[in-house]
């Protein structure tokens, strides 16, 4: 795909980021990935669209001075109706810590956790359709929950947005794949004990790279860290890593990319 009309509600349709320093953060990702910037919807505060030859690809903004909150990258899941969703994932277990809220004419978001803490976003598009670009270097390409174990989030999530559910085919004994029509769309996997406790349950972004192992050195030259160097893996060679603010994101050069 290389570009995007409006999504199939429960696909993945945007990634964004708070941070305390947009600035900073800008010149990292424009280092990194060739990010350029335009101003987006300020309802939430300072905000910003970062653009690939014009095309959006993802979100950065500027967290109050007296929000102290981890520094992360959240996925926005599609839906038709923010406020239904919003109030079906109360229903199910999870929490609603903002909206549903208007972002001008882009469009109408939440913010929530599922029932094991793992924050992500909901978006229900106006003009503002979410990622039009991918499967270029420096596009979102994969989104993966992990989460302590699958069989309670998995009916949380399919229960809210109709996922089909099937068992992954990997090394990963608790290992879920969800799908939209047929397409897989996430992946949710169980570790246990093996989740960072400082982060407990949470979804991880991947993005694409031209070469895995110049963009983890180029992440450590430009003051982020490298937390899992470059590796070979199903679907590609991939490094996990976290900008300068902390935030974690996995790159990735995808088989046959």
């Amino acid at each position: 795909m290389t570009e995007a009309t409006r999504h199939t509600p429960g696909t993945p349709c945007w990634v964004s980021l708070m941070v305390h320093g947009l600035d900073a953060t800008q010149e990292f990702y424009n280092a990194l990935f060739g990010w350029e910037f335009v101003p987006g919807p300020q309802q939430l505060g300072p905000y910003v669209r970062a653009l690939l030859d014009g095309r959006e690809v993802a979100g950065i903004g500027q967290l109050p001075p007296d929000r102290h909150l981890p520094v992360a990258w959240t996925t926005y899941l599609a839906s038709d109706d923010a406020d239904e969703t919003a109030e079906s994932i109360r229903c199910c277990g999870g929490t609603v810590a903002v909206g549903p809220l208007d972002a001008g004419e882009a469009g109408r978001l939440v913010i929530c956790s599922d029932p094991a803490g793992a924050v992500f976003g909901v978006w229900q598009a106006g003009l503002h359709t979410g990622t039009t670009t991918a499967g270029r270097p420096g596009t979102p390409v994969w989104n993966e929950l992990l989460t302590y174990e699958t069989s309670t989030v998995g009916k949380f999530y399919r229960t809210v947005f109709g996922y089909d559910i099937e068992p992954s085919v990997s090394d990963e004994p608790d290992s879920l794949t969800l799908r939209r029509q047929g397409r897989p769309v996430a992946a949710v996997h169980g570790l246990g004990g093996g989740l960072p406790r400082d982060r407990g349950a949470h979804w991880m972004t991947y993005f694409e790279v031209a070469d895995t192992d110049a963009a983890a050195a180029l992440v450590s030259e430009l003051g982020g860290r490298v937390l899992r160097p470059p590796g070979d893996g199903a679907a590609g060679r991939l490094a996990e890593v976290a900008d300068p603010e902390g935030a974690v994101f996995t790159i990735v050069h995808s088989t046959g990319g």
